[in-house]
């Protein structure tokens, strides 16, 4: 089992962690991961674009001249896609782009994920995450003092309105309960910031 040091808030040891060996102890499947973050990102994507065919734009409901005996091409409306203004042929219309990965591949990446962050000593496993009122200033003295400047995904178990609101204002900290942890966020933050009981969960449901 991966054994980790577990840290109080204000940055002190407070012994060490065994953590779930078949979550954080696997070999990371870097396949798994590439699926696992292209199916997120496509399913972030809106889908929105779209264009009008000879069906939908307005007008063109005339045959424009005769079929025959006027010495010009026969056409059939000037809403045709050749005619300035007309329909557009083969364009985009709106779509979903969302998919969904078999339930065991998604499970695998998301614990290739945690084990990579294992693996790179890119973990932090903390007592507890408690904060008396909203605060920034907080968030910033708690990661100063666990040595932690680049981007950061902290997990709670459970949501804290205190510690999600402290968080709200830095844009390399995100936060998320256990059970909205996501393979994109893992890989998008450099260091991972999980409490004692997010960890046990996540080593419980996962495993």
């Amino acid at each position: 089992m991966p054994k980790v040091t577990l840290f109080k808030q204000d940055g002190s040891n407070a012994g060490d962690i065994e953590l779930n060996d078949a979550v954080f102890g696997i070999e990371p499947n870097t396949h798994v991961l590439h699926e696992a973050v292209v199916m997120q990102r496509a399913s972030m994507r809106q889908g929105t674009h779209a264009v009008k065919n000879r069906s939908e734009v307005r007008g063109g409901g005339r045959k424009p001249w005769r079929q025959k005996g006027t010495g010009r091409a026969r056409q059939g409306s000037i809403r045709s896609p050749q005619w300035v203004g007309g329909g557009v042929v083969f364009g985009p219309t709106s779509r979903s782009y969302s998919y969904k990965l078999p339930k065991k591949v998604r499970r695998l990446a998301l614990k290739s994920a945690l084990s990579s962050k294992v693996k790179e000593d890119n973990i932090v496993v903390l007592d507890a995450l408690a904060f008396d009122a909203p605060k920034t200033k907080q968030v910033v003295s708690m990661l100063q003092a666990l040595n932690v400047d680049e981007k950061a995904l902290i997990v709670t178990v459970e949501k804290d309105e205190n510690v999600l609101r402290s968080a709200n204002n830095l844009q390399s900290v995100k936060v998320v309960t256990v059970n909205e942890v996501n393979v994109l966020d893992l890989l998008m933050h450099d260091k991972l910031i999980l409490t004692k009981d997010a960890a046990e969960k996540a080593g419980e449901v996962l495993a």
